[in-house]
């Protein structure tokens, strides 16, 4: 199969898995929270009649799910296009995305300018999903990602010094990473030897626009 004639397949397969992901966020996340916070109102409306310390006590609770939910709600918004991503562009994203990593992260980050919208979106959740997969799966030490514009091309690199042995069939979220890419007409490439490191580079067209 030709890079052409896999791109719509691709988009197929991150298409489902976006709305997925979103179904699942909204009905185990904001939604059971919410349902929570009504039963709590409920709860508080029908002992109207108690003492004001176990009504206070109720109320707290509700102010908790409340803001719980919140967070869940804003997870998902960020999970679809984060605000700084449209606002201060890839570099500044990427520094907030790495600066909440729970390991030590370093950025080399090379760009001239802005790509286009659909290549910094990519860009940004190739290293967000590398990110993860290197803390939950591979123990390193640490992370170093590295974003360069080579002529008219965006190249994205994430590098940890963990285990290895990832493979690109292991598992929906390396497989994502590599639509994500073909999508755009990029490539994608994971390399992962036993004992690491482990390096996710992707190349895509700079001013890349999704024409899927």
């Amino acid at each position: 199969m030709t890079p052409d004639e896999r791109r719509p397949l691709a988009a197929l397969r991150l298409h489902d898995a976006h709305v997925r992901r979103i179904e699942r966020d909204l009905h185990d996340g904001a939604q059971a929270r919410l349902a929570v916070l009504l039963m709590r109102i409920s709860h508080v409306t029908r002992r109207a009649g108690d003492d004001a310390a176990a009504l206070r006590e109720l109320l707290e609770e509700a102010r908790h799910e409340i803001a719980r939910a919140l967070d869940d709600i804003r997870g998902l918004l960020r999970g679809i296009r984060p605000p700084l991503l449209a606002d201060r562009g890839l570099a500044a994203a990427v520094a907030e995305l790495t600066a909440a990593c729970s390991l030590p992260v370093s950025v080399d980050c090379r760009l001239d300018g802005r790509p286009g919208a659909d290549a910094e979106t990519a860009a940004y959740f190739i290293v967000a999903e590398s990110l993860t997969n290197a803390v939950k799966h591979a123990a390193p030490t640490r992370i170093r990602v590295h974003l360069a514009r080579c002529g008219d091309r965006l190249v994205v690199e994430v590098t940890d010094d963990g285990t290895g042995g990832a493979a690109p069939g292991s598992g929906s979220g390396l497989r994502g990473l590599a639509d994500r890419a073909a999508v755009l007409g990029g490539t994608f490439r994971l390399t992962s030897p036993p004992g690491g490191p482990t390096t996710v580079r992707a190349v895509l067209p700079w001013a890349a626009e999704d024409s899927a």
